[in-house]
């Protein structure tokens, strides 16, 4: 992509309302913009790293075993009456009148959704078990949608749901669902601590949130010192001083949730007839899990972590474009302009994922500046300094200082760096 025609608007100053580094640099950078409260667009450059980032949780959660599906946002009233939900889940819905005056909702999660197609289905404990997944638009009626991307009311989110015959079953599944998260976390280059939860407005017997730390947060969690265990404050309580696994000394430290797991048994599954015949020909209802992760928090999270007093540091995978290239020509632009071009074509024919500063009205500290904000992994420069020297300029986004490379040997530096995922 040449940046001269990337629909991208970087900006110097942000709305005084905005706090959040993440939702700073994110705004900045051209890569979100707000139209209503706690209401986002994605700009090319978002919606970049938006797809980035589905593409690790899909491929993570197809290694699990699980199926894609895709549920409505419009959910009906009467599945959301089978579980009395329809007027006390918090935040309380978005209710909608249809022109037959025909309430619907849209949907804040997926359980009504998921349990009424599956009890249509399945009978047998021969048809557990299994799980489903999709990554669909979430409707939150937060009264107070703050710190950008962080919490938002209208929001993407990955729901993955598993449906079992036994308790040791789920319970095993609930596990690798644990692993799978920290591979997709570690993948972002998030480190994340896994703690014991609430299970809210969901519910559940179990619960867990994969938290990170960060001042800006607004969750409190105590981590102990000793074993590693964690608890949310919500759960274990704010006057808790030890551990209660080894009686260790609990530190209090400010979060950002980025997964929230649950253990749900019969709750859904229970008070909507969602129920199969067991090897002994009883019927019992079935066990269920819920697993979530929100994209676009998640990729907020990235921000809050990497980013530095010039702008955001993009982890390979998660990264809109792999490598910068950067014309800087002076008196002479044909020789400049000419090796820049050829540098272009050749990463593309490597299917490399490249954007070529190819502006003409910007100036060498402008180029840097943007560069710098959007964060790509990568800065290559093509100057007449370098050329004299036949090199470029090779400096990584999460290093201080560049390096010259002789073009000949330019591929072969770069090959480390993977064709485009996605």
């Amino acid at each position: 992509m040449k940046q001269s025609q990337l629909f991208c608007k970087t900006k110097k100053e942000v709305p005084k309302d905005v706090v959040e580094i993440s939702h700073q640099y994110l705004v900045r950078g051209d890569f979100i913009e707000q139209t209503i409260s706690g209401v986002y667009r994605f700009l090319p450059l978002g919606f970049r790293v938006y797809k980035k980032i589905e593409k690790i949780i899909r491929e993570e959660m197809l290694n699990l075993g699980a199926q894609e599906v895709l549920l409505p946002a419009l959910q009906d009233k009467k599945l959301w009456l089978e579980t009395n939900r329809w007027q006390t889940i918090d935040p309380p819905l978005f209710k909608l009148l249809d022109r037959h005056q025909k309430e619907t909702a849209l949907g804040p999660t997926h359980e009504e959704e998921i349990v009424d197609m599956v009890r249509k289905r399945i009978k047998s404990y021969q048809d557990l078990p299994f799980s489903l997944f999709q990554i669909q638009n979430k409707f939150r009626n937060e009264m107070r949608a703050s710190g950008g991307l962080l919490r938002q009311r209208e929001f993407a989110m990955k729901d993955l749901y598993s449906f079992h015959s036994n308790k040791k079953d789920l319970i095993n599944f609930y596990n690798k669902v644990k692993k799978s998260y920290f591979k997709i976390f570690k993948r972002c280059e998030l480190k994340v601590q896994c703690v014991e939860a609430s299970p809210g407005t969901i519910g559940g017997e179990l619960s867990h949130e994969f938290m990170f730390v960060a001042e800006s947060g607004e969750d409190r969690i105590l981590i102990c010192k000793k074993c590693g265990y964690g608890g949310n404050c919500e759960k274990l309580g704010e006057k808790i001083k030890k551990c209660p696994k080894c009686q260790g000394i609990l530190e209090k430290k400010n979060s950002i949730e980025v997964g929230h797991i649950f253990y749900l048994g019969t709750k859904y599954s229970k008070v909507m007839s969602a129920n199969f015949r067991d090897r002994d020909g009883k019927e019992k209802p079935i066990l269920m899990g819920c697993y979530g992760i929100g994209l676009p928090r998640l990729m907020a999270a990235v921000v809050e972590v990497h980013h530095d007093e010039k702008g955001i540091i993009w982890p390979k995978e998660a990264a809109p474009f792999q490598i910068h290239l950067i014309s800087l020509p002076k008196t002479s632009p044909g020789r400049v302009d000419k090796v820049t071009e050829k540098l272009y074509r050749d990463f593309k024919k490597r299917n490399l994922e490249v954007l070529y500063d190819d502006r003409k009205d910007k100036s060498a500290g402008e180029k840097f500046a943007d560069c710098d904000l959007i964060g790509i992994p990568v800065r290559i420069v093509v100057s007449e300094r370098t050329l004299a020297k036949n090199s470029v300029e090779v400096k990584k986004r999460s290093e201080k200082k560049p390096k010259l490379v002789k073009i000949n040997q330019l591929n072969s530096y770069i090959r480390k760096y993977p064709p485009p995922t996605f």
